[in-house]
């Protein structure tokens, strides 16, 4: 005996994610990349300041990272306190890291 299942899997939910903005989405991201090597390959060797380009390099990479978590593992579409408590948690690792690293270079320079 077979059964059908004739449910669907929530797709109705997630009706925001189109092929088109699937390839959207895409070619933000390999804009941000192509954007990023440029500045590697052709702007950092001419001279752009080293502080200046990985400041750059660091926004560009969180606007990737926020396309990558918001539209590919659909957490645009989730429900705002979910959301904002995944924010909260990522913001205080950020901040630990930070502390540590900050920490770290404390320690190194006035130990040796």
């Amino acid at each position: 005996m077979a059964t059908e299942h004739t449910q669907e899997h929530g797709h109705a939910d997630h009706a925001g994610m189109t092929k088109k903005k699937i390839w959207q989405v895409f070619f933000y991201l390999l804009g941000i990349t192509a954007l990023e090597f440029f500045i590697a390959l052709v702007l950092m060797p001419r001279g752009m300041n080293h502080g200046l380009g990985n400041f750059i390099y660091i926004v560009l990479t969180l606007l990737k990272a926020y396309y990558i978590i918001a539209y590919f593992m659909h957490l645009k579409f989730e429900k705002m306190a979910f959301v904002t408590s995944l924010t909260v948690g990522f913001i205080f690792i950020v901040y630990f890291i930070v502390l540590m690293l900050t920490e770290g270079s404390y320690l190194h320079v006035h130990m040796n």
